[in-house]
């Protein structure tokens, strides 16, 4: 089930709380010891800088996939930290070792993610707030204890990159599009109500040959029962890598008619033709970004499991180097801004997906519902 740890940090009695949740979420995968310290540090460092520095924030650990949509199928434990405090300045100088801006701090904090993580990213902007992304998976053999990857970080204005997943521009393009076959990265974060322990919503990706197919599944209601329903989503979603966005949601319509039911919505991107098609049923939320602005992708009434519609009509849009799809479930307002910062929208996929919950809420107006968002972007450089 979509199990969620979703720690508010306002205090320094919750730096612990988070400490204790990355080592659940890596005992709920059975990560190694060396990989359990890696994402235990990290929660600590993410969590301590947001009392230091951002007068509070929030901590969300959800266990996903990789980001690279041709790696394999090796569980992560990705750990996201958000919040509304002033942002840093200079992002590239807070990345590095023994930078502090407190005389209190020995500035290992960031510095020490970057090294210890698998993947780890970090966007700010002065005046509205940071987030930070770090998965950990349980290949540590390439990584010295303590040494990681120094110095394999990109910083480049607001935001710093690192890991094996590292993209930094030059991306091939034939016609203004994304080469046929140039790999895409997706990514995403599910955050829970009233930080219960599961979310009913849920969301995962897979391939097959030149097709990549994201889906997002809202289960009706909140708690463990909803969350079966998107659980039984994202599985039937696993078996079914090769159907086409409208026939896999009419299969999965006989598979939940067992649970509560779900709203679902599938994109699918062909690589080789560089089309992206979406359907969806229920109140799955589309928008993707193009040359020439944001499209909204509409979901049709209905409940996958439940009541299903005769007809699943399908949109469709061409896919370029500079395009980038967001999927929601409606814990998400209808009236969210996409984000405008250009400089967000080449960031690992799972930070524009934080940035968009983020910006959703704040701590007087917080989300009032599980709220998962998923997001696609080509890769910047292709290289796998």
């Amino acid at each position: 089930m979509s199990r969620v740890w979703d720690i508010p940090v306002q205090e320094s009695t919750r730096v612990r709380d988070a400490r204790v949740a990355a080592e659940a979420a890596c005992a709920e995968v059975s990560l190694d010891a060396p990989s359990t310290a890696a994402a235990a540090l990290v929660a600590t460092e993410l969590a301590t800088n947001l009392v230091k520095h951002a007068s509070g924030g929030r901590i969300v650990i959800n266990l996903v996939g990789p980001a690279d949509s041709r790696a394999g199928t090796e569980p992560c434990v990705q750990i996201v930290s958000l919040d509304h405090g002033p942002g840093i300045g200079d992002v590239g100088a807070a990345s590095t070792d023994g930078y502090t801006t407190s005389a209190a701090s020995l500035g290992a904090g960031l510095g020490t993610c970057r090294r210890v993580a698998d993947d780890f990213d970090l966007h700010s902007r002065p005046g509205e707030g940071t987030v930070a992304v770090a998965r950990i998976t349980s290949t540590r053999t390439s990584r010295a204890a303590g040494s990681g990857r120094a110095g394999s970080g990109l910083r480049t204005g607001g935001s710093v990159r690192a890991g094996r997943n590292l993209r930094v521009g030059g991306s091939v393009r034939v016609g203004g599009d994304v080469r046929a076959g140039e790999n895409v990265r997706v990514g995403g974060v599910t955050a829970s109500y009233a930080h219960a322990e599961h979310s009913g919503d849920a969301f995962a990706w897979v391939r097959s040959g030149s097709r990549v197919t994201l889906l997002l599944a809202d289960g009706l209601g909140h708690g463990e029962k909803a969350a079966e329903a998107s659980t039984a989503a994202v599985e039937e979603l696993r078996r079914d890598a090769d159907l086409p966005p409208a026939g896999l949601l009419r299969r999965l319509h006989t598979v939940l008619r067992t649970t509560r039911g779900a709203a679902v919505g599938v994109a699918q991107l062909d690589e080789d033709t560089g089309r992206l098609s979406f359907a969806g049923v229920g109140n799955i939320g589309a928008r993707i970004r193009t040359g020439t602005g944001w499209q909204p992708f509409i979901s049709h009434p209905g409940i996958v499991g439940a009541h299903f519609p005769a007809t699943v009509p399908l949109r469709e849009a061409d896919w370029g180097h500079d395009s980038l799809l967001v999927l929601h479930s409606d814990g998400l307002p209808g009236r969210w801004v996409p984000p405008l910062d250009p400089l967000l929208l080449a960031h690992d996929p799972a930070v524009v997906a934080a940035v968009v919950l983020r910006d959703a809420g704040s701590a007087a107006r917080p989300l009032r519902d599980d709220t998962s968002v998923a997001v696609l972007t080509p890769a910047a450089d292709g290289r796998p």
